[in-house]
């Protein structure tokens, strides 16, 4: 199977903080990984640097063979928790600036993905709710079609109905060429979508493997395996 990203003994410092530690990591295409931890465990550091937007202060990482870079980011299609969209603009004017920013945005799936998520292209991004922009943020970033898909905690803080939608939409949209990277806190929500699960604990990988062989040899869920691993 293909390798999309390898890590290898990375490492990331922020003054005298390591956010993260000899990182080592290989995810593989035709894959939902859940990338589980506390706050402060790592997960952003992570993502924003196979993203290209932090560089490691020691190790490689690679995206399809190429080191993160500019080539990578072609590749990558990221969806921060930060609120990245301007509120002065219509959805459909978002559209316009993915479009232009991105070679593989494919417009007609982000307006088939809008639909689904209850979204007109009309609508303001001022006058979304926090879930409504969730699902924007959402939609942009699957309408890519990336080899990488990155998605930073993208249930936290909304209502139910938008988390299933989300959900729903992820699986909707992934395909057997590319791998998907869900950050998380949220584990029983994401249950049942995880191929693969990856627990990060102050910058350091302390459990990964394959979900249903961890539910199968330890008797549990992923949710129960999480409260383990992280409260004992």
């Amino acid at each position: 199977m293909t390798s999309v990203l390898v890590a290898e003994n990375v490492s990331k410092g922020f003054f005298r903080n390591k956010a993260l530690r000899d990182l080592d990591l290989q995810i593989e295409e035709g894959k939902v990984y859940g990338l589980l931890g506390p706050n402060g465990s790592g997960k952003t550091t992570f993502f924003k640097i196979a993203a290209g937007l932090f560089k490691p202060t020691s190790g490689r990482m690679t995206v399809m063979d190429y080191p993160i870079g500019a080539e990578t980011k072609k590749l990558t299609a990221f969806m921060p928790t930060d609120d990245f969209l301007f509120g002065w603009m219509k959805i459909n004017r978002i559209l316009d600036f993915y479009a232009d920013m991105y070679e593989d945005f494919d417009r007609n799936k982000a307006l088939e993905y809008l639909t689904f998520m209850e979204l007109q292209e009309e609508m303001k991004v001022s006058s979304l709710s926090t879930g409504m922009k969730a699902r924007l943020k959402l939609a942009v970033t699957m309408a890519r079609k990336a080899r990488l898909y990155l998605l930073d905690e993208p249930l936290n803080g909304i209502d139910p109905i938008s988390r299933e939608k989300i959900i729903k939409m992820i699986m909707g949209a992934f395909r057997d060429d590319c791998a998907v990277i869900i950050s998380s806190h949220l584990v029983s929500e994401l249950e049942t979508v995880l191929d693969e699960v990856i627990f990060l604990d102050r910058g350091t990988v302390v459990l990964a493997g394959d979900a249903e062989k961890f539910r199968l040899e330890k008797s549990c869920s992923i949710e129960a395996l999480y409260k383990e691993v992280y409260h004992g």
